[in-house]
């Protein structure tokens, strides 16, 4: 069972949840950037939510399928086609052996998952099939190219040329414009009074050499009140870091595992997504946010997350 790239698009590159634990080791975590999109769309296709996808970022492949296949797609709202013929999101969707899938340009938002049933079959590299762009760790090494042939494991279960009546309302897991809400970090209170007001006041702009390592932000020059001598330390993605150049730097899923900027804010975790679909030129707010209301905002994302999981699944058995 395979697919083979006719036109790889801008950056489409295998991910699942990651590498876990080998920050010690100086190797990231990488993995699916906008995790609600990535586990929607595995849901879709009644693969694990840890199956491995592709993320297509700002322009969508094109893809021939020689075989049956069933598959899914969430996150920015891209055209996507059959043999010419448009096709919808959210929900799932049968490929005939044979058949192109082409996908275009995202009209909002920077990155869409392509999940398959059975999940993309590749050899998994220190416990995960994601891609690290930048640390060419992973499947293939690099984002899909030209010719690329793509294993999809069998699942046992027979693929049913039948095609769905539903979809999912992606308006609660798709938002590429509310405030980044944004916790307090460890050289916060060193951001001097003019910093401190415009960090919460201001629209900052992505700037072009954003990408799934870090996100530079243009617009206010934030500054520290006094010098301060740092020593690198630990770093996780959503890290709001201040270089001398005084625009901030916000880290992705491709983030160092150490740095030793300072450190000047924290986006909460239920909001790396919504992180993630900022494209370069869109415009990113923060606003304030305590430990105690992102924790709880994060457990409230989780709650309805699972839930939509669970319908998805007892919908498609009651379609089998």
């Amino acid at each position: 069972m395979t697919i083979e790239v006719i036109k790889p698009g801008l950056l489409a590159t295998p991910q699942d949840p990651g590498r876990a634990g080998l920050a010690h080791l100086g190797i990231g975590r990488a993995g699916a950037f906008d995790i609600p999109a990535f586990r929607l769309a595995n849901a879709l296709v009644a693969n694990p939510r840890d199956a491995c996808a592709l993320e297509m970022t700002l322009l969508g492949p094109t893809l021939r399928f020689h075989c049956d296949a069933r598959i899914a797609v969430a996150g920015a709202p891209l055209p996507m086609q059959i043999d010419g013929a448009g096709q919808p999101m959210w929900t799932p969707l049968f490929i005939r052996a044979g058949q192109t899938v082409t996908f275009g340009a995202m009209r909002s938002g920077s990155r869409t998952y392509l999940a398959v049933q059975g999940g993309f079959d590749f050899e998994p590299v220190l416990g995960s099939r994601s891609l690290d762009v930048n640390a060419a760790i992973g499947p293939l090494g690099r984002p899909l190219r030209v010719g690329d042939v793509l294993a999809v494991r069998k699942t046992g279960n027979g693929q049913r040329a039948t095609k769905a009546h539903w979809s999912i309302d992606p308006r609660p897991w798709f938002d590429a414009e509310s405030p980044l809400r944004l916790l307090p970090a460890t050289h916060t209170h060193l951001l001097d009074a003019a910093s401190r007001e415009a960090l919460f006041s201001q629209a900052f702009q992505v700037a072009n050499d954003s990408n799934r390592v870090g996100v530079r932000l243009r617009g206010a020059q934030l500054r520290l009140d006094r010098p301060v001598e740092l020593v690198s330390e630990g770093c996780v993605a959503g890290t709001l870091q201040l270089p001398s150049s005084g625009e901030p730097i916000a880290l992705g899923v491709e983030h160092p595992v150490s740095g030793g900027y300072p450190r000047i804010g924290q986006i909460a975790a239920v909001d790396l997504p919504r992180f993630a679909q900022r494209r370069p030129g869109d415009a990113l707010r923060f606003a304030p946010c305590t430990l105690e209301q992102a924790q709880r905002a994060l457990r409230e994302r989780e709650r309805q997350l699972r839930e939509m999981e669970r319908l998805i699944a007892t919908r498609l058995k009651h379609d089998a």
